[in-house]
């Protein structure tokens, strides 16, 4: 149960830290370059943490890294990036907010993985928590950005439950580092094409990629991959609704926004739904320990009486 607990907070790096891109994207990085932001997001990360454990892709791992990339770096980067200049960040986060029921529908197709009833609860609640808590009304929405939210979050989900069913034998290192280096490498020439040369980026914008390449990606995926291959893909997709918490934390203390009455009510939502998620894990593996006690102490007596 403790190591549980210590995976639990490793993986939630990965949230808080995506929780600030919204709004480093919006306040410094250049509008209108979605392609070239996931470029300059991936391609640096990956050979960080390619330098870290030195290590190429052999076997089925080419063909792997490839589909990883797509889904998880550099198509997701440059939708989310898209959906973070065409949406206010309180809807583009509500409909991230889907994501944990997407992975546990992704988990039971390709890994088998059955969700738990009050895990599935406790998703809907998160959502529910992250839309009382985000949604302000009133506000024009761009039918592309809709698009573009919706299309990341069903691309992730699946590369994230792949890669859970690709992790054996490949340390979390290098897999990683083969999505990100994939992922940007796949995205130039359709960033050359589309948005023509890279965007001059001045000190700021150069300061706001360096924290997400190195923290928000690098530290935040590592963080992410690690959760998968020891929590499951129910369990992380709920962790994740932390990311809408941590972008309302960021716009209170950074940007001055005014934390009222129904963004606490959502939040505690939110962290009510993601409590309940992970209760449903704990007390099924209760139950399955204590069906394993009762033969070892019919065990026991049959050999005291004999």
């Amino acid at each position: 149960m403790e190591a549980k607990w210590i995976w639990m907070l490793v993986t939630a790096i990965a949230p808080l830290a995506w929780g600030s891109t919204y709004y480093i994207t919006n306040a410094v990085l250049p509008p209108g370059e979605p392609l070239w932001g996931a470029v300059i997001r991936a391609l640096p990360a990956g050979v960080l943490l390619y330098v870290v454990r030195r290590r190429r892709p052999r076997g089925a791992w080419w063909w792997r890294s490839a589909v990883l990339g797509v889904l998880n770096t550099g198509g997701f980067f440059a939708l989310v990036y898209a959906a973070a200049q065409l949406l206010p960040s309180s809807i583009a986060s509500t409909l991230m907010a889907t994501s944990p029921l997407a992975m546990m529908g992704f988990g039971r197709l390709f890994l088998a993985e059955r969700p738990r009833l009050l895990a599935l609860i406790g998703a809907v609640i998160g959502a529910i928590g992250v839309t009382v808590m985000l949604w302000g009304g009133g506000t024009g929405v761009h039918p592309l950005g809709i698009l573009a939210s919706l299309a990341a979050m069903l691309l992730s989900s699946i590369g994230y439950v792949l890669a859970t069913r690709w992790s054996d034998g490949v340390d979390v290192f290098s897999s990683t580092s083969w999505q990100l280096l994939a992922g940007g490498l796949i995205v130039v020439p359709f960033a050359l094409v589309v948005e023509g040369a890279p965007p001059h980026l001045d000190a700021a914008a150069l300061a706001g990629f360096a924290y997400v390449t190195v923290i928000a990606t690098a530290v935040a995926f590592i963080a992410w991959f690690s959760g998968l291959r020891h929590l499951g893909a129910g369990t992380v997709g709920l962790i994740g609704l932390l990311n809408p918490v941590a972008g309302v934390v960021l716009g209170t203390v950074v940007a001055g926004e005014t934390l009222g009455l129904r963004q606490g009510v959502g939040l505690a939502i939110v962290l009510g739904g993601i409590l309940l998620g992970q209760s449903a894990r704990a007390s099924r593996k209760s139950r399955v320990g204590a069906k394993n006690v009762v033969p070892v102490a019919a065990v026991e007596k049959s050999r005291m009486r004999s």
